[in-house]
């Protein structure tokens, strides 16, 4: 305590002292005690001293310990003094006001006139080093209060005798609509909210799934063969990834039904890739499938829609986690269920590092079962996934040097690389000391985790590491994983891994052949490079079954979103070679297999999708490059093929507004549009070829042939009297056809509205119908139509005249070329017309690589981009008349359902009534 004589006894008029100052124990940091808003201004002390200048009393600083301690300070107010040579005290001077000015307290934000908050309060801190100031967050962040024991004695009686007061509330933060808006779109684009919902309404609504390709693979393949059956329904997924159209396996149930034990977990795991995104309705979705309490239909199919419920919230499962982790602890000792909801914990919440489920996992592994301990060591490294956790990566390999079970290795192997996700030379260590390992998968962990670690990076030291243990290891697998990392670490530089690979492709070994196959198809995938597929080509024809399912799903990952579609082009040729192999009944299943999955990921997501591991600005894709190394794990075990709908990248170009909506926008590709268009659907009709016999001359053909002149001399008279009135018939059947060509158009130009291709102001000037209010003006035009001949036929156009204002409108650009050929197609007796030397593409819209740089806008758009130049991906768009009426894309029809039924109350009950006697 201080002496007596330097602090005077507080008096009933002094005022009362200074609030009891919070402050942290064991920080090194004590609280001196300012003044505050004496005399209605705040009062701060700032002591700069010297070693042995310190006020003696060790807490508090007041005016009359400013007068006489030799440290030199200052007091605001009356009375205050500052002492010491004067260039410190100029610099103490603009220090204080300063700090003073950055203190003061702002204007009333209701008033708007300069009425004071209450003052914030400063906190001195005295440390070893010195004095130093506390900010605002520090002082609130302080957890503790000074008890009574370690004040000063003075204080420690005013502080007994001041009356206890109830603490005011603190102002309540005003905080406005559109910044409180901006924060909450702000929100979701960094929780991934937004992008999901844009990728998922763009898959639904550019869908170009060719189902006539399933329907020819079904017929062709072996009936009896389950592995050709559990193939094309992996196909189907990739090939509706995302676009939540199921209705091939709707109407194909009876087929559907004969998968069996696994083929069953992954035919129902299906449906979370179908239904990516679909966050808002997976668990209606997959409703009975779920295991519910106190029944059972099936485990497998139990496991495999837990493991769908995972991928519809890959990298997003927090909503589901507390679901996950009950049907976990629910399963009890059933390793099917076990294993999809390990799965499903793993890829839904990859990268959270949460301990909680970590432990869960952790018990399904040290129970030793092959089938869930797989699962589970997968899943612990997916949640620990770039953690480099030296608590999870020790149990994980002490717990493979102990197990026998090669599944549950495999997994804990593929875990422990996943753990070093981007850690680049952080991974060393672990590497060489699993690649000094004599168990063999083990070694295979340290070629995935030099894949992890090194992914997209280049790293020459890497790619050393990987090819020395690609020649030398004696182990296939080993070897095989060797030169597959070699493409995660190239996939920043595509054009090199073919010439890096080039020597392996030739190998004698067909593991290092599949492997250098696979490599190019990672690193290249959706680039349609030449080189690559130069590589692949002689081994489409080797002479090893598995060997021959690389390179046919390698070249399916490279031409990914070709638009090459001439009949001698590359993509051609391979979608007839994937035919082929499918149909040819002496071809082994191994390569059939591959051949049915390499169809579905040519034509992924609706063929609105390709596979990237880094985004355009040469970032990694994290989700991707996880999807993609797993992926090649299915080489043991086929769900895990699953995993490359982590990898799929739409190539659109979406336009938002301020609100993150999608307004009616279009944009102007300057190639024409069958440059960049979807490949032409397969048909069912056979090409018959006409054959040609020679004809023998008779003798009777003479005489026959002068009756017949004749006939026809006697015959041309009535046809000449018949001519007049087939030209009149036709001429009534041909302005009939141009009347029903007419009310097509129209209605076809309704639908666009209503589908939002076609703004309100243009819909009315070319179907001659007014346009009504929002809310009621589409339906309205619609019924306002009528396809009779007769009705309303003096309000609308003739057909010439609609044909022609539809091709000035797509001059224009206020209608896009698809629009305008969907509309064309109707008319009667259409001719071959020129094709557009440039194209109008609306939002959203599907935007290849090798055509963004056609991309360009239109001269009098109303939106324009905010990054200057970006032609794909999320656009974030200003808008130049921001006081017109904004046209809005509705939902497509099949979100707007799932979205209203999400939304829709119960009905109220009916109204009281009496039964009759």
């Amino acid at each position: 305590p201080a002496p007596a004589s330097r602090v005077p006894a507080p008096s009933a008029s002094a005022p009362p002292p200074p609030p009891v100052v919070a402050a942290q124990r064991g920080s090194g940091w004590k609280p001196f005690s300012p003044e505050l808003s004496r005399g209605g201004r705040p009062a701060f002390f700032l002591p700069l001293h010297r070693p042995g200048d310190l006020p003696k009393s060790g807490w508090t600083l007041d005016r009359e310990e400013a007068r006489n301690s030799p440290a030199l300070s200052f007091a605001g107010g009356r009375g205050g003094c500052c002492r010491g040579p004067w260039p410190m005290r100029v610099v103490l001077g603009l220090t204080v006001l300063l700090f003073c000015c950055n203190r003061m307290p702002p204007a009333d934000v209701h008033t708007g006139r300069g009425t004071p908050s209450p003052p914030r309060r400063l906190r001195l801190y005295r440390s070893s080093g010195g004095l130093g100031s506390a900010s605002a967050s520090q002082a609130r962040n302080a957890p503790q209060e000074l008890q009574p024991r370690d004040m000063p004695q003075q204080l420690r009686a005013a502080a007994a005798a001041r009356p206890a007061a109830a603490a005011a509330p603190p102002p309540a933060e005003v905080v406005e609509p559109a910044a409180s808006k901006a924060h909450a779109n702000l929100q979701l684009i960094l929780s991934g909210e937004a992008s999901i919902g844009l990728s998922l309404e763009f898959l639904v609504r550019s869908n170009k799934t060719d189902t006539l390709i399933l329907t020819g693979m079904k017929k062709a393949a072996d009936q009896r063969n389950s592995l050709c059956h559990s193939a094309i329904v992996l196909a189907h997924s990739l090939m509706n990834a995302g676009t939540t159209a199921d209705s091939f396996l709707r109407d194909n149930l009876e087929w559907l039904s004969r998968a069996t034990n696994w083929a069953k977990f992954s035919a129902t795991a299906t449906l979370g890739v179908i239904h990516r995104g679909h966050v808002k309705q997976a668990l209606s979705l997959l409703a009975p499938y779920l295991p519910q309490a106190g029944m059972s239909a099936s485990p497998y199919s139990e496991g495999g829609a837990l493991f769908a419920l995972g991928i519809i919230h890959a990298n997003h499962g927090h909503s589901i986690r507390a679901y996950l982790l009950d049907a976990l602890r629910s399963a009890g000792t059933n390793e099917v269920v076990q294993h999809g909801c390990a799965l499903g914990i793993g890829i839904s919440m990859m990268g959270s590092e949460d301990e909680d489920l970590y432990e869960e996992l952790k018990g399904v592994l040290f129970n030793d079962s092959a089938v869930a301990g797989e699962a589970a060591a997968l899943a612990m490294g997916l949640l620990m996934l770039g953690s480099a956790s030296p608590k999870a990566i020790e149990e994980m390999l002490g717990y493979a040097h102990d197990t026998a079970h090669e599944k549950i290795i495999r997994g804990l192997a593929i875990g422990i690389a996943l753990c070093m996700y981007g850690r680049e030379e952080e991974a060393d260590p672990l590497v060489t000391t699993l690649l000094h390992e004599q168990d063999p998968i083990l070694r295979y962990g340290a070629m995935y985790t030099i894949a992890f670690a090194f992914a997209a990076t280049g790293s020459n030291a890497a790619l050393r590491k990987c090819l020395h243990v690609a020649v030398s290891d004696v182990s296939d697998d080993v070897r095989r994983a060797a030169v597959i990392a070699i493409g995660f670490v190239l996939a920043n530089t595509p054009a090199q891994c073919p010439r890096v690979v080039k020597l392996l492709a030739e190998s004698y070994n067909p593991h290092v052949r599949y492997g250098s196959a696979f490599a190019v198809g990672i690193s290249c995938a959706g680039s349609g490079s030449k080189e690559a597929l130069e590589l692949l080509t002689p081994m489409l024809s080797d002479p090893v079954d598995y060997v021959r399912q690389g390179a046919l799903l390698a070249s399916s990952m490279v031409l990914m979103q070709s638009a090459d579609h001439k009949a001698d082009s590359k993509l051609s040729k391979h979608r007839e070679d994937l035919r082929k192999v499918v149909g040819d009944k002496h071809e082994d299943t191994m390569t059939k297999f591959g051949a049915i999955v390499a169809t579905g990921l040519l034509d992924a997501g609706g063929r609105n999708v390709t596979i990237g591991l880094t985004s355009r600005t040469g970032n990694k894709i994290m989700p991707a490059i996880v999807g993609m190394g797993i992926f090649s794990h299915f080489w043991f075990w086929h769900p895990l093929l699953l995993f490359v709908s982590l990898a799929f990248t739409p190539t659109a170009a979406i336009g938002l507004n301020a609100d993150l909506r999608m307004p009616q926008w279009r944009f102007k590709s300057g190639a024409p549009p069958s440059a960049f268009a979807y490949p032409p659907p397969t048909s069912n009709e056979k090409k018959e070829v006409a054959s040609t016999v020679a004809t023998a001359s008779l003798s009777t053909t003479a005489k026959a042939a002068k009756i017949d002149k004749a006939k026809k001399a006697e015959a041309e008279a009535a046809e000449k009297a018949k001519a007049a009135e087939r030209a009149e018939e036709e001429r009534v059947a041909k302005e009939k056809a141009d009347l029903a060509a007419r009310d097509a158009m129209l209605a076809k130009l309704t639908e666009l509205h209503k589908r939002g291709s076609l703004s309100g102001v243009l819909h009315a000037s070319l179907t001659g119908v007014a346009a009504k209010s929002e809310g009621g003006g589409a339906a309205d035009a619609g019924d306002a139509m009528d396809t009779s001949a007769d009705a309303g036929a003096a309000g609308k156009p003739s057909l010439e005249a609609l044909v022609g204002e539809v091709r000035e409108a797509h001059a224009r650009g206020d209608i896009s070329t698809a629009a305008v050929a969907a509309v064309l197609k109707l008319q009667p007796d259409k001719a071959d017309e020129a094709e557009f030397d440039f194209e109008v593409l609306e939002n959203p819209s599907r935007v290849l690589r090798s055509q963004e740089r056609f991309c360009s806008l239109l001269p009098a758009s109303r939106y324009e981009p905010v990054a200057k130049g970006r032609t794909s991906g999320v656009i974030m768009l200003k808008d130049t008349a921001p006081d017109a009426e904004e046209e809005l894309l509705p939902l497509p029809a099949a979100l707007a359902a799932a979205s209203e039924g999400a939304e829709e109350e119960e009905p109220a009950p009916p109204e009281p009534f009496e039964l009759p006697a």
